[in-house]
């Protein structure tokens, strides 16, 4: 059976916009899925990525019109400026290790905090959006209280496993076999190696 490592940003807009795709592309392939939400900007500090506010207009400007169209491929709604973030994603990504940990539509809950942010402006970094999300998913939302030491360890170790795999973005999604798959219009490249295609 093949496996999938998804590393991935509760605050990234190109989570939001991956949807339960990869899921969905590892169900098709009889493939495992392990999530792995870490810190973002952890991640481009090691890699030599760069916050979004401290880019040049030029990339910035480039990222919102990514955005806005691949909003309207994947058909989504999209708000390009969000009210609360950047946010601190560490309460959401606790809540997602908890909960992958009981078993359950994780991949709900993934697009549970993304929808939150991208598009229904609250903060997920707050105790009741994080139980709103868990309850919308099917989890319960007590989960947002259990195994903090737990999942504060395993959301420091994806940072070192993204790091040590060979991630600098998200989403990114690697195979057992080492193939690297960065960001949410990458994500047919994946299903097509796992057909064989590419």
């Amino acid at each position: 059976m093949a496996h999938i490592d998804y590393y991935f940003a509760t605050i990234s807009p190109f989570t939001y916009l991956s949807g339960t795709r990869p899921a969905e592309i590892a169900e098709k392939h009889g493939a495992s899925i392990t999530y792995k939400p870490l810190d973002i900007m952890g991640l481009f500090a090691r890699t030599g990525g760069t916050p979004p506010k401290d880019r040049h207009p030029n990339r910035q400007e480039y990222r919102l019109q990514d955005m806005a169209r691949r909003a309207k491929v994947v058909g989504v709604p999209l708000n390009l400026k969000p009210m609360f973030w950047p946010t601190n994603a560490a309460p959401s990504a606790y809540a997602i290790i908890a909960a992958q940990n009981t078993g359950g539509d994780v991949a709900a809950l993934v697009h549970a905090f993304g929808k939150a942010c991208w598009t229904d402006e609250r903060d997920i970094s707050q105790d009741d959006v994080v139980r709103d999300c868990l309850e919308a998913a099917g989890f319960d939302p007590a989960l947002a209280d259990k195994d903090m030491l737990t999942s504060a360890d395993t959301f420091a170790k994806n940072l070192e496993d993204a790091v040590s795999a060979g991630a600098f973005g998200a989403p990114f999604l690697i195979t057992d076999g080492g193939e690297r798959f960065w960001g949410e219009d990458r994500i047919d490249d994946l299903d097509a190696h796992l057909a064989g295609k590419i």
